[in-house]
């Protein structure tokens, strides 16, 4: 992928604003891209943006269309995970290509990495991308999906160590009520022994991220696990002053890899980084903690 090619913009999840819509693509051409979409992404079946088979058929062609050489997403909310059996592996395999998104793309996400074997972006949406350099980063998005290096080291501020150490694996994760949701089904994620786990989520109250991260331990995703990442988690605070932060440190307490907290990635105040789910990368802590990034997501 490179700047100037033709990438697909879809909306595989909820229905969404279309000012918010067309400053995203406004700035997909400011960058270099040139978006394609028809009348199709702006089809609305209350909380989804069309029917299932409507979502489905429209990334599939996306996926078979050799000009096409990238995939942006619109929004997350839901529906992402009800494209799960209508998709085609040998299809995405077949031309891998750079697909960016978080939240509810997550079950995507998992499907690309973890059944697939190919790379996906935890990364802006135009939703992200309409706020221009408020929404997102704009260098490691261009690295991850245009670069055949590796993006190296990411140390934003305001990551903190919750337990010091250094781990290495595959990048693997998103949203925590998107893996979650996955368990129990054909497209569960499944991540390989000694994976680094990303893990991100907004809006959910500090009783509710114990009761997943309770799951995750108890489903073996933390034992397969070297290294935790945490995003920003905003809006999981709640009134009381129960920080989400104190929540998450004491039910990792006893991991034995390293742990960050506030990782600018997916849902985030400022920003939000783009991270290749897929790849190695190496976690460490210390006085600038971050991830470092040891292989290239494209060729």
């Amino acid at each position: 992928m490179k700047l100037g090619d033709r990438v697909a913009v879809l909306a595989p999840a909820s229905p969404f604003d279309r000012e918010v819509f067309n400053r995203g693509v406004d700035e997909l051409r400011s960058i270099g891209f040139e978006p394609v979409f028809d009348d199709s992404v702006f089809s609305r079946r209350e909380y989804v943006a069309g029917s299932a088979k409507h979502r489905a058929v429209a990334l599939r062609a996306a996926w078979r269309d050799p000009e096409i050489r990238g995939v942006f997403t619109v929004r997350g909310g839901y529906g992402s995970s009800q494209l799960l059996p209508l998709l085609d592996v040998s299809e995405v395999r077949d031309d891998p290509k750079p697909f960016i998104g978080c939240s509810d793309l997550t079950a995507l996400l998992i499907y690309l990495t973890t059944h697939c074997g190919t790379v996906g972006f935890h990364g802006p949406m135009l939703v992200n991308l309409a706020e221009h350099n408020a929404g997102y980063d704009r260098t490691s998005l261009l690295e991850c999906v245009t670069s055949a290096s590796s993006l190296g080291e990411l140390r934003p501020d305001g990551v903190e160590s919750l337990r010091n150490g250094e781990a290495s694996g595959t990048l693997l994760g998103g949203t925590l009520t998107q893996l979650l949701a996955s368990l129990s089904t054909p497209f569960a994620f499944d991540p390989p022994p000694g994976y680094v786990l990303f893990l991100d989520d907004v809006g959910e109250k500090p009783y509710r991220i114990d009761r997943m991260l309770t799951q995750v331990r108890q489903a073996g995703l933390l034992e397969a696990a070297s290294a935790v990442v945490c995003a920003e988690f905003p809006g999981c605070s709640n009134e009381n002053g129960l920080d989400v932060r104190s929540v998450v440190a004491e039910l990792l307490e006893g991991f034995p890899g390293p742990v960050l907290f506030g990782f600018p990635s997916g849902h985030t105040s400022g920003p939000t980084l783009t991270l290749p789910f897929g790849v190695t990368a190496r976690v460490t802590s210390g006085v600038r903690p971050g991830l470092i990034i040891d292989e290239a997501a494209v060729q």
